[in-house]
């Protein structure tokens, strides 16, 4: 069965940080700053030093028949994961859904 492979980023907003949640978040802020943003399977958390929204990168890959859709929940449940694995809570999730086998490569033409 074929496949495709996604760049899915979801967006969302912290919920309910107590003050432990956030001195850690703030501890490792540059960890998770966007100029480190990177599509990969486990996903990778995007924030800054407000604490109010948040993005998670992620590389979802399935069967070609599913639905694009289905992608972007995949990220979402991958995201939640993760974060609740931190103690972190949202609010609503969204995602942007891009398939990698659709894109162009514009390359340099040749003189």
């Amino acid at each position: 069965m074929s496949e495709r492979t996604y760049r899915v980023i979801v967006r969302g907003v912290f919920a309910d940080l107590d003050g432990t949640r956030r001195t850690e978040l703030l501890a490792s802020a540059d960890e998770h700053d966007i100029l480190k943003a990177a599509f990969t399977e486990d996903g990778t958390l995007i924030y800054d030093r407000e604490l109010r929204a948040f993005s998670f990168r992620c590389v979802v890959r399935q069967a070609a028949d599913l639905e694009d859709e289905a992608a972007g929940g995949t990220a979402c449940d991958r995201a939640a994961t993760a974060l609740a694995a931190r103690g972190i809570g949202h609010g609503a999730l969204r995602t942007q859904v891009t398939s990698v086998d659709d894109m162009k490569i514009r390359r340099p033409r040749r003189r």
